[in-house]
Order: C-alpha cells, then sequence, then structure tokens
C-alpha cells in the first residue's frame, strides 16, 4: 500500500550547496541553497530566491561558487542559510568560513569546505530564482583525496537535505557500482 501526499518539494538525496558571492565591494557572502544539481553537461542549477544578497550579488559579478556542506561543517552551513548578510555583516566571520579567492572566477573559496565548483553565470530568472551556471573548475582539497587522487565520498562526507522531516543527513555506504551492478540483470 501507498500513501499519497500530493504536491510536494520532495526529492531525495537533496545536496546542501553552499553559494558564494563577492558584493559590489568586494565582501564575501554565503547562503546554503538546497535546490540545486547538475543542470547539463558542465552545468549547475541552482534556486536562489530573488530577495536573497547572493542572488544581487551573482546578478552583478556574474560569478560564483558552490561548496558541497560537509558533516564536520553542518553547524557553519545551517547557519549562512539561516542568517542573510542584510542582517549580519559578520555572517562568514560568526560561522567560522574563510573566504579565499577563485583562481579562476570572481568568487570565495570557503578553505573549511574541501570541494567546490567555481562557475560562471549562464542565466538567472528572475521569477523563479533558477541560476544557471557553467563550471570553469572543480577545486578539491588533497585531505579528501584517495591514493588515486580521487574523490573519496567517505573522506569528503557530504551532506544532503531532509525536506520531509527537517534534517541533515550524511551521505552512507557504497551499495553497488555505477553502470556495473544492474548487468547481473542483462540475460
Amino acid at each position: 500500500m501507498r500513501k499519497n501526499f500530493g504536491v510536494k518539494s520532495w526529492l531525495y538525496p537533496m545536496p546542501v550547496l553552499i553559494v558564494g558571492t563577492y558584493d559590489e565591494n568586494g565582501n564575501a557572502d554565503a547562503m546554503n541553497a538546497a535546490w540545486g544539481g547538475i543542470h547539463d553537461t558542465n552545468q549547475i542549477g541552482v534556486c536562489i530566491d530573488p530577495s536573497h544578497k547572493t542572488a544581487e550579488n551573482l546578478q552583478k559579478t556574474g560569478e560564483f561558487t558552490v561548496s558541497i556542506g560537509t558533516f564536520d561543517k553542518v553547524a557553519e552551513c545551517d547557519y549562512v542559510g539561516i542568517v542573510s548578510a542584510k542582517d549580519e555583516p559578520e555572517k562568514l566571520k560568526k560561522a567560522n568560513l574563510t573566504p579565499e579567492k577563485s583562481e579562476f572566477v570572481n568568487a570565495p573559496i570557503f578553505k573549511e569546505l574541501p570541494m567546490t565548483l567555481e562557475c560562471r553565470l549562464i542565466s538567472y530568472d528572475n521569477s523563479c530564482g533558477c541560476a544557471v551556471g557553467e563550471i570553469i573548475n572543480i577545486s578539491v582539497d588533497d585531505s579528501v583525496l584517495d591514493e588515486n587522487g580521487k574523490i573519496d565520498p567517505a573522506k569528503l562526507q557530504p551532506i544532503c537535505f531532509d525536506p520531509v522531516n527537517l534534517n541533515y543527513i550524511k551521505l552512507g555506504e557504497v551499495v553497488g557500482k555505477a553502470f556495473a551492478v544492474g548487468k547481473s540483470l542483462v540475460k
């Protein structure tokens, strides 16, 4: 038996994405964007309400970063989603996030978040808040790489947002090899 919930904005997993921008004075900002993901080849889509400082910033600069929220920084990631830079000028300091300028775009990378997509704005739709960016570079801290130089999810410890119960969840164990486990069903 199934239970019907009607129309809801529910999807699993929903990555916790921390969007970084600079304002017109070069001040770094970060916000937690619960709705986003790969939009197309080498593109990311992120929903950012037009009323947010981040939306203003990215429309002015045309560049932004998207860092992956991690287990060890869950409080910091949540904080930048519930506090606005419009209200708290010391937002990043209070969140214990250290901005460093990206080598590839005019936007900050946060030292404490080990994986960052550096992006150039392709489009922003003010009616729905959808930002689409071209991924220019992906920067990953050595601390989350395996012996082959690839990202190790167990070291990265990415978190996702549970929109039903309003929780953050640490992603878990490997359950199968992509593009391989299904071959067991081929006859």
